[in-house]
């Protein structure tokens, strides 16, 4: 039985956070007392620090560089987790230690945000991490066929088996290939909104909707050239708004499918946070 009032964000480096923001206006709006702060916390002192906590702590957000080792630490993973190998939520009890991915969901609501329910093909650009939760976020829009561009497209081995087992076709490629195909939704998992010269030109004019996973410093060199291209692109913060949202659903209830009471009010109160 959940009984702690206390969660946290944690990760390495953490001060630029904005969870604290969501997660404060989405109690508030619930009308629940419990506080949500944030604590630098790297790898190697993960562990220590999980089992230092007391049973005041109801659950964790976590970030870089903690989603791996958080995976292997919870006793029970939901579907994306497993997929994907990331964790960036804990659920904290006597009698569990439970591990989700809400970045998987947090990215297909911010798509579906925009009117966009069925993706036939994707591009993710970037074979990192991040990449993992973007591809099977589009799987779960239904996507058949997904192009994955890295600089090294053999960094993409992992990403095409999994995409054996989501049924998806996975196919490697490079920045400068010819001609890229068109593809009804980007998602772009470069760390610090990399620049990519011309090559993102042709990825904008072929690229639908273009969602970039950074959401500090906007528009991204990418971002601008969708936009030159008169296509739609957008911050990472609708994927940070939704998942937020998701581990609120988690914190709150133990699922992440349990819609909130109110769930409209506390989603607006998450937003005007991010947008004061």
């Amino acid at each position: 039985m959940l009984t702690g009032t206390r969660l946290a964000v944690w990760g390495d480096p953490i001060a630029h956070s904005l969870s604290p923001r969501l997660h404060a206006a989405a109690y508030g709006a619930l009308g629940l007392d419990w506080t949500y702060g944030r604590q630098r916390v790297d790898e190697p002192g993960f562990a220590a620090a999980l089992a230092g906590l007391d049973d005041s702590w109801r659950g964790l957000s976590l970030t870089m560089p903690l989603k791996s080792v958080a995976a292997q630490t919870a006793r029970t993973l939901d579907r994306p987790a497993i997929l994907t190998g990331a964790v960036n939520t804990l659920l904290l009890g006597s009698d569990t230690l439970t591990g989700f991915n809400t970045d998987v969901g947090g990215l297909v609501r911010a798509i579906r945000e925009q009117g966009i329910d069925q993706v036939g093909v994707g591009r993710v650009l970037g074979a990192g991490a991040t990449a993992t939760s973007a591809l099977v976020a589009l799987a779960e829009l239904g996507a058949h066929r997904v192009e994955v561009v890295a600089r090294r497209p053999e960094r993409a081995g992992a990403l095409t088996d999994l995409g054996e087992t989501l049924g998806v076709l996975v196919v490697p490629a490079r920045f400068d290939d010819p001609a890229p195909v068109a593809v009804d939704v980007t998602i772009a998992t470069l760390p610090g909104g990399t620049d990519i010269g011309a090559y993102g030109e042709g990825f904008a004019a072929a690229g639908g909707l273009l969602i970039d996973v950074v959401y500090g410093d906007w528009p991204t060199p990418l971002a601008t050239q969708w936009e030159i291209a008169g296509a739609l692109a957008l911050s990472g913060r609708g994927m940070l708004l939704h998942q937020a949202l998701l581990q609120v659903r988690i914190f709150a209830a133990g699922r992440a499918d349990a819609e909130l009471p109110d769930e409209p009010v506390v989603l607006a109160a998450m937003r005007a946070s991010l947008d004061a």
